[in-house]
């Protein structure tokens, strides 16, 4: 894994290296300090990046899809509901514990072609669960392992899963949780831009309505066209 000093993730961030070191010196970026000069780890940033999608409002979430777009540009950026066609759908998805609901929706990846090993994503996915619970206080979970699994991918898939009831997900917090999404991204760009768009979606009580009403896949898909327009 890259470790990248202060010059190259002020240069990732679009940032100015005294403000990398500010944010670093506050506690705000996650590094260690090596020889005294501060050194960030790939993997870390790219966690950082994530929650601070998870924790962003609109605004923000313009400012971190600007910054993906300005690193990587925007070839290839498949919309949601073309990652997510209906075969990918289950409503209602029949499971009622937390491992079988990653286990069928890892299943239910898998029926796109993209995914070649369901059983090697459900357990990157419990370790990622074990680790930083990905469930929501709206009800929605957004699965997904700690690192792309590129050996058992073709290219990017997106799983969604709709329960008729709320089941106990995220141990500790009491919330119920009924709609799982599940993230099978190719790269670390491509599992950023798909969470920025999914959570700004989630963030839309009017969607999480129209799902939930949903009695079918093609119904639930619609939903996603019509709200990511």
């Amino acid at each position: 894994m890259d470790v990248l000093d202060v010059d190259k993730l002020a240069e990732y961030l679009h940032l100015t290296p005294a403000q990398v070191n500010k944010m670093a010196n506050r506690g705000k970026l996650p590094g260690r300090k090596v020889g005294g000069q501060w050194q960030f780890n790939e993997a870390e940033i790219h966690h950082w990046l994530e929650e601070r999608i998870g924790l962003s409002d609109d605004d923000e979430l313009d400012k971190v899809e600007a910054l993906l777009e300005r690193n990587h540009g925007d070839a290839g950026d498949a919309t949601l509901s073309q990652l997510c066609p209906p075969s990918n759908i289950a409503v209602p998805l029949q499971a009622r514990t937390r491992s079988s609901v990653i286990r069928s929706m890892c299943d239910l990846a898998a029926t796109s072609g993209y995914l070649w090993d369901a059983a090697a994503m459900s357990e990157a996915v419990k370790t990622r669960e074990e680790l930083h619970p990905t469930a929501l206080d709206c009800g929605v979970a957004l699965l997904h392992p700690r690192r792309p699994q590129t050996s058992i991918l073709a290219e990017s898939v997106l799983a969604l899963g709709i329960c008729s009831a709320g089941i106990p997900f995220s141990s500790g917090r009491g919330q119920l949780t009924d709609v799982f999404f599940l993230i099978c991204s190719y790269n670390d760009s491509a599992h950023l831009r798909i969470l920025a768009k999914l959570s700004r979606l989630v963030s839309q009580p009017d969607f999480l309505a129209h799902l939930r009403s949903a009695t079918s896949a093609d119904q639930a898909w619609q939903s996603i066209v019509d709200f990511e327009s």
